[in-house]
Order: structure tokens, then C-alpha cells, then sequence
């Protein structure tokens, strides 16, 4: 049983977490956003039906939201049209859209960002002005 334990972690290959960082900052008054009222959410846009929901996060005292998803988590439901997910961002304020990003689209986190031994691959949307 010990033996078979053993293989099992030897051959056990983890799927590496995907992180989207986005910065929030208060449009005029250069200060970040945060407060229970603000959270964030990660959606793939996709061609046909309705777009991927991805995950969420709070702000933190910095302003930034850290979503941390699996690639499994990007269901394919374009019939095999794509290959790359296309991201973008939601900031909701008390349950209403406050802000939302542009599409990145074909987002290849191999080339866009960078490998974090702790977080997998990581991709900086950057930081967003709101009004």
C-alpha cells in the first residue's frame, strides 16, 4: 500500500494556478480603491452562449484584485473556434457594475506573463482609473 502511495505523488502532476492582477485607483483623488463594497470578477468572453465566469476577488488595502483560476476552469463552449481564452474584468460596487475592462483577447499567459513558483503563471492587467 506504502509502495503504491508512493508511485501515486511521484506521478501526481498538479495543474499550475493562473493569477490575473488588476490595480484600482480613485479617478482625481490618486488614492487605491478598497472596502467590502468592491469586488472584482474574471470572465473569458466566449462567441456562443454565455461567457465563463472565471472568479473573484476583494480589493486589498492597494487597490488590487488577485483572481486565481485553473486553466480547466475556461469551459470551451465555442465548438473548438478557440484555443485562447478572452479576458476581461468587472469591478462591481455594492452589486453594481462600476466598471468594466476592455477584452484582451487570446490572452496567452506563456508569453504575456510570468512564472511564479508560488502562483503559477501570473498576468498583470495593470492599473485602471475609476470614476
Amino acid at each position: 500500500m506504502k509502495e503504491k502511495i508512493q508511485q501515486a505523488l511521484k506521478q501526481w502532476n498538479p495543474e499550475i494556478q493562473l493569477t490575473v492582477v488588476a490595480r484600482f485607483i480613485q479617478k482625481g483623488a490618486d488614492r487605491p480603491l478598497h472596502g467590502s463594497e468592491y469586488i472584482v470578477r474574471l470572465y473569458d468572453r466566449d462567441i456562443f452562449g454565455d461567457d465563463d465566469y472565471l472568479g473573484s476577488s476583494k480589493l486589498n488595502e492597494n487597490g488590487e484584485a488577485h483572481i486565481h483560476f485553473f486553466p480547466s476552469d475556461i469551459a470551451n463552449a465555442d465548438a473548438g473556434l478557440e484555443s485562447l481564452p478572452d479576458l476581461y474584468i468587472l469591478l462591481f460596487k455594492d452589486d453594481v457594475v462600476h466598471f468594466q475592462s476592455k477584452v484582451w483577447d487570446d490572452v496567452d499567459f506563456d508569453k504575456l506573463g510570468h512564472i511564479d513558483l508560488r502562483e503559477g503563471d501570473v498576468l498583470n492587467f495593470g492599473t485602471f482609473l475609476v470614476g
